[in-house]
């Protein structure tokens, strides 16, 4: 797949593009010639990522709370043209037995994933239907389309977040713009390194053993490495996916389909 033939000279927005995920997907884009802004809530993490690459640009913003995101949106446009691709990325998972989550652990999750997807996307929405051009691409979770235990608040968001995909897709299928959602397994981040020792903890196991027993989920025995989720996000804003739209893309080695 040849993307950059087709996405160079195009910005994109990447949430929680700091680290992790994010910036494995705002490097690839940026390699691809796009001009690509990163948001997160520390200013350090995003210097620290756009350090030594032209094409990313870090602005400190809020997911969770609609001003914040309308001033990055008016920054960032400012300076380098309108959003041609959005990517929402920026999430949180916590894990818990459903009958000790508190209403605040509830709303907590919620509010990042799924209203910060929300409002990571609404402000683009106009412009990309008006120019009949864009991609606008959740980064959701294998959550998103099956349950697990301990983690209700975070698979009910990861619900949200596909079902929002697939009524913009509806809504703007005769625009130009596709809306699609990537649902990965367990990925090699700081997140899995946080389940990790989240089983360490509660249940006295070695590190060795707690992550055999989250990639055992994956029927390839493996992690998902965040340049996967980048290569599926390139593929996404090429102009031979057009006509992929309100599709959930599972990168979980075969756990779901």
């Amino acid at each position: 797949m040849s993307a950059n033939r087709h996405i160079r000279g195009r910005h994109a927005l990447v949430t929680g593009g700091g680290s992790g995920v994010g910036l494995a997907i705002a490097t690839a884009l940026a390699d691809a010639g796009v001009e690509v802004t990163i948001c997160g809530r520390r200013a350090e993490a995003l210097e620290a990522a756009a350090a030594g690459n032209d094409r990313i640009h870090g602005i400190a913003a809020d997911v969770t709370d609609e001003q914040s995101m309308l001033d990055l949106f008016k920054a960032a446009e400012s300076a380098r043209g309108p959003f041609d691709i959005v990517i929402a990325n920026a999430g949180a998972a916590d894990s818990a037995p459903a009958h000790k989550v508190t209403l605040d652990d509830w709303k907590k999750t919620l509010d990042v994933n799924l209203t910060g997807s929300f409002l990571t996307v609404k402000p683009a929405l106009a412009g990309m239907a008006a120019r009949k051009s864009g991609r606008v691409i959740f980064i959701a979770s294998v959550a998103g389309l099956r349950g697990y235990g301990y983690v209700a608040p975070y698979v009910a968001s990861k619900h949200g977040v596909v079902g929002l995909m697939r009524s913009l897709a509806a809504e703007l299928a005769k625009t130009g713009v596709t809306v699609n959602a990537i649902c990965p397994g367990y990925v090699e981040t700081d997140m899995l390194d946080k389940a990790v020792n989240n089983i360490v903890e509660k249940t006295g196991r070695s590190v060795e053993e707690a992550r055999a027993i989250l990639s055992a989920n994956n029927p390839q025995g493996r992690f998902v490495q965040p340049q996967e989720i980048a290569g599926s996000v390139l593929w996404l804003c090429d102009e031979d996916a057009r006509s992929v739209t309100g599709q959930t893309i599972a990168l979980s080695g075969g756990e779901t389909w």
